[in-house]
């Protein structure tokens, strides 16, 4: 059963404009997504923005939105054919447990100066 589903879009060039402050980036990415959007060359303001995207879809998609939660405890990975999966940490593993918990279904999307994100959120059927 579906609990939630939230859809955020992000413009790339908001993502660039962080790379070049000191520190910002950090504040909003976990190590590893900032290492692997970096390994993507001219391609990482991009990966960022599409991974921002899927954390603000999520706290939709959660119903709470994104607060009490730290933004680095939200990882977008992609798993060894692309597909994209959240991994959650922490404050987001803690909210998403509060919330009721499942699976948090993903994906991302691109296109010129846009990245867009969709999570689903789906549960167990309640039992009769």
């Amino acid at each position: 059963m579906i609990s939630g589903i939230g859809i955020d879009i992000v413009h790339v060039r908001r993502i660039q404009h962080w790379l070049d402050v000191p520190g910002l980036v950090e504040r909003f990415f976990h190590p590893q997504e900032i290492a692997d959007a970096r390994a993507r060359g001219a391609g990482c303001p991009l990966s960022l923005a599409a991974r921002f995207a899927a954390k603000e879809a999520f706290g939709k998609a959660l119903g709470t939105g994104l607060a009490h939660i730290r933004l680095g405890d939200i990882l977008v990975r992609n798993d060894p054919n692309g597909k994209p999966f959240l991994v959650l940490e922490g404050t987001a593993r803690a909210r998403f447990e509060e919330a009721g918990g499942g699976i948090a279904h993903c994906s991302l999307t691109h296109e010129g100066e846009n990245a867009v994100a969709m999570v689903v959120i789906e549960v167990a059927e309640p039992s009769a």
